[in-house]
């Protein structure tokens, strides 16, 4: 098996930048590093000097929002 066909097995899934969850949730970047510093929005893991998230987690906190509003 190749290395770009191990990456892309179904278990075996990217983690999202700060931008891509910027840019999934339409919201700032600098908007996501404030909702850290306050402990709100979705989980994210420092990975070196990276902040990285898991897709479930967003979506997670995403349904949490929504069960919140309604």
């Amino acid at each position: 098996m190749t290395k770009v066909a191990e990456l892309t097995r179904p278990e075996v899934v990217r983690m999202w930048t700060i931008q891509d969850v910027s840019e999934f949730l339409g919201v700032p970047v600098k908007t996501l590093y404030d909702w850290r510093t306050k402990d709100y929005g979705p989980v994210g893991i420092r990975v070196g000097r990276y902040i990285r998230y898991e897709h479930e987690d967003v979506y997670a906190w995403v349904a949490s929002q929504k069960r919140k509003a309604a």
